[in-house]
């Protein structure tokens, strides 16, 4: 055999071994998912699509492995970060921040590490920390309530809102619900507060509501658990007065009371399913198993909940 021959054959076999080896094209994807407790339903609902997408995304890709953790507050959500950065090593990051300010750091100090971050719902106060953010329809999550109220009212009457916690999104929420009452001036909202779309929370906020105020028209309790709270506080005080009780997020039990027209005050809600955590999860695991970003911004539909949709946003089976 010349020496030309062999240096042919000698490539070919290089060629062919390197072929052979897909592996080495592709970095394995070691993705950390950090998220809040179920602290409540929509929570429980967010922890349960987490670990449905771990399941089913980790038993589709051998190269995957997704460890998620959850925390009860913004303080051991920053821990656990840095332990899925320097302990477990993740260079993927899919976190949905228990507090807007408070994560923003210690997101962004995962990013720095060389980390792929998709940011989930509650937006950073420093986009420059995150490469992705997915999240529902904010702006008409508050936009919508507002409008139905107005409408419902006939323009004229008393708001009281109840907010979450203090977070980007939530500032959204509250400014497109504000945006569409300006409109309307003989609708007057009299205070929000925040209950930190908690049931507990909502209850007491709503017992100062109902003690300061005599005449209650309407109450935009920004998330179907906080308005769980809000009737157990109408129910204790034997008020009479209030004509809408508007949640949000479109919780199984507010969707069937919709749909079986148990309650002349419920008649509506928005949605925000839970399930885009698995989204934003599938999402990101097979961009970066394919070496891809995602766009920098998706943004899921949130529409008006009503008793001629309700059944195709009834989940009974969901924790949420």
């Amino acid at each position: 055999m010349t020496t030309i021959t062999r240096r042919i054959a000698l490539t070919a076999v290089a060629a062919a071994a390197f072929a052979s080896l897909p592996a080495l094209a592709a970095e394995k994807v070691n993705l950390g998912v950090s998220i809040p407790a179920a602290t409540h339903s929509f929570m429980g609902g967010i922890n349960y699509w987490a670990n449905q997408a771990k399941k089913d995304l980790e038993k589709a890709h051998p190269d995957l492995k997704i460890t998620i953790k959850t925390a009860a507050n913004a303080g051991e959500q920053a821990n656990q970060l840095q332990d899925l950065s320097t302990v477990t090593k993740i260079n993927a990051l899919v976190v949905f921040p228990f507090e807007s300010a408070a994560l923003t750091k210690p997101v962004a100090q995962v990013k720095a590490k060389g980390a792929y971050v998709t940011v989930v719902d509650r937006g950073l106060t420093d986009t420059s920390a995150q490469d992705a953010y997915v999240a529902g329809d904010n702006t008409a999550f508050g936009k919508i309530p507002a409008e139905y109220i107005v409408k419902q009212l006939g323009g004229k009457g008393n708001v009281v809102a109840l907010r979450g916690i203090a977070t980007t999104l939530d500032n959204e929420r509250m400014d497109a619900f504000n945006a569409v009452l300006k409109g309307s001036p003989d609708v007057k909202l009299l205070d929000a507060k925040y209950a930190n779309w908690n049931r507990d929370d909502a209850f007491k906020v709503t017992q100062d509501y109902l003690t300061r105020f005599k005449s209650i028209d309407a109450i935009w309790a920004a998330d179907d658990d906080m308005a769980v709270g809000v009737l157990k506080a109408i129910e204790q005080a034997k008020r009479d007065d209030i004509k809408i009780i508007f949640g949000g997020a479109g919780a199984k039990g507010m969707v069937k009371t919709i749909m079986d027209g148990k309650d002349k005050r419920i008649t509506a809600d928005v949605s925000y399913s839970p399930k885009f955590i698995y989204d934003a999860i599938k999402l990101t695991a097979e961009a970066r198993l394919k070496g891809e970003k995602l766009p920098a911004t998706t943004i899921i539909p949130s529409v008006l909940i009503t008793k001629d949709n309700a059944k195709d946003f009834y989940h009974p089976d969901s924790p949420f």
